[in-house]
């Protein structure tokens, strides 16, 4: 059996792909497929992509992935499988996905974990925005054989347009990557959160709380990101993201947050953030929007918080309880490891590829 990889970004660059999908890829050769990857994205337009300005060499990579993704119907016959993360094309109507569903009659596996009928996008692409298919989802989902979605939220959306809905969670290899423990005498206390520069504004919720907690406790606040945060705190520490150095740049983290306000994005958010943190022994404090709630198990690998009182309440228990948090530390890897790893998930990962 071959499947062919449709995705928007080259292999290896976006954290959606290589914990959706990508670190499946081993256990594919193992039971035997073979597949091939075609990103819509060039490595060159990957790179400037959410930078600002650029525009010409933008619209220039974006019309080649159209052309890509327009002769790629030509060679769809040597594939029983053809498995589209997101969308083939990020604008225009859905006119691959339709001519290999409707007219060439192959087996579509639609993945997402996001709400991406939902518009969202970056200030340095918003010139581009008016020109993104927001609906095509529910026209995608209708033509799939069979959709992958990372929480409940988004399975029953999808399922308004096809019965045909796996819940297929977003995973972590904690063989090969996320394969290590957090120190648990490091020093000093770091609280610590990564993310993209979208969805940094998250944050908003939580400054104050670190504000106020910076003058009763020594600790430093990490944020791990691709551009550097505006606001100012004293104990603020900006690492910018780099593949090579994330396992390491989180394992100085003693406690990962994960605040959301509670809209129809943040619903649609598959909880990465969390899973990241405990596969590593690291508790998380998240908010209770969509899966998170599942994920976390307050008091036992980390706290849910409601409101800004919450978060400081759980904040200062585990700044000024040592032995809570090494406890809580304890416990976090082991809810990743038996629901949320590529390890438990590799059955049902599997039975997107087998009938229904």
């Amino acid at each position: 059996m071959k499947i062919l990889f449709v995705v928007p970004y080259p292999t290896g660059k976006a954290a959606s792909q290589r914990f959706r999908f990508e670190q499946y890829y081993a256990l594919l050769d193992k039971q035997g497929f073979a597949y091939e990857i075609r990103p819509f994205l060039s490595d060159e337009v990957w790179k400037i992509l959410y930078l600002p300005g650029k525009f010409l060499q933008k619209a220039a990579g974006i019309l080649g992935g159209i052309l890509r993704r327009f002769l790629l119907l030509f060679k769809l016959s040597g594939y029983d499988y053809v498995f589209i993360h997101r969308e083939a094309s990020p604008i225009g109507p859905p006119f691959f996905e339709y001519i290999a569903a409707k007219l060439l009659k192959k087996k579509i596996i639609y993945d997402f974990d996001d709400a991406i009928w939902i518009p969202n996008y970056s200030e340095a692409n918003s010139f581009f925005s008016f020109l993104k298919g927001y609906a095509n989802v529910k026209h995608i989902c209708s033509y799939a054989w069979k959709i992958s979605c990372g929480n409940d939220y988004l399975c029953q959306w999808a399922s308004e347009y096809n019965k045909n809905v796996v819940y297929n969670p977003t995973t972590i290899d904690t063989v090969n990557h996320h394969n290590r423990i957090k120190n648990l005498s490091d020093r000093p206390f770091v609280i610590g959160w990564t993310g993209s520069h979208s969805t940094v504004r998250y944050l908003n919720e939580l400054i104050p709380v670190i504000a106020e907690l910076e003058q009763e406790f020594d600790f430093e606040f990490h944020v791990i990101s691709d551009l550097p945060p505006e606001f100012e705190l004293k104990s603020l520490r900006f690492i910018k993201w780099k593949k090579e150095t994330e396992i390491e740049d989180l394992l100085r983290f003693h406690v990962g947050v994960m605040p959301l306000m509670d809209d129809k994005w943040a619903r649609g958010k598959c909880g990465f953030k969390a899973l990241q943190y405990m596969s590593l022994g690291i508790p998380a404090l998240v908010s209770p929007v969509g899966v998170n709630t599942r994920i976390v198990d307050p008091g036992i690998n980390g706290y849910i918080c409601k409101n800004e009182d919450e978060w400081k309440k759980s904040l200062r228990e585990l700044l000024s309880n040592q032995a809570l948090w090494q406890e809580m530390s304890k416990n976090t890897r082991t809810k990743i490891e038996n629901e949320y790893s590529v390890n438990s998930n590799s059955e049902n990962f599997l039975k997107l590829f087998s009938l229904p």
